[in-house]
């Protein structure tokens, strides 16, 4: 009877060991998509960054344009004209 219940013993703890290693690949598994998707992201927001930079300085450029076009402008507030318009 004792043998019995030893190879019951046995069966159950390989059975526990069994699902520690599913869950271990399991792991194993979401990390690598998770590292991979984190690779993703931080490519997207280098490009982000570079379109980002890219926006800021042709930002500057129109308006060091506008300034040298129309310096009148820069000197009063013109949204205060078009508010007042409508």
């Amino acid at each position: 009877m004792l043998m019995f219940s030893l190879i019951g013993l046995l069966l159950v703890l390989i059975g526990i060991v069994g699902l520690q290693f599913t869950y271990l690949f399991y792991i194993d598994r979401i990390y690598r998509e998770r590292r991979k998707y984190l690779q993703t992201l931080e490519y997207k927001y280098g490009k982000l960054a570079e379109q980002l930079e890219a926006a800021k300085k042709q930002l500057t450029e129109q308006n060091e344009l506008i300034d040298a076009a129309y310096p009148e402008l820069r000197k009063k507030e013109a949204w205060a004209d078009v508010i007042d318009e409508r």
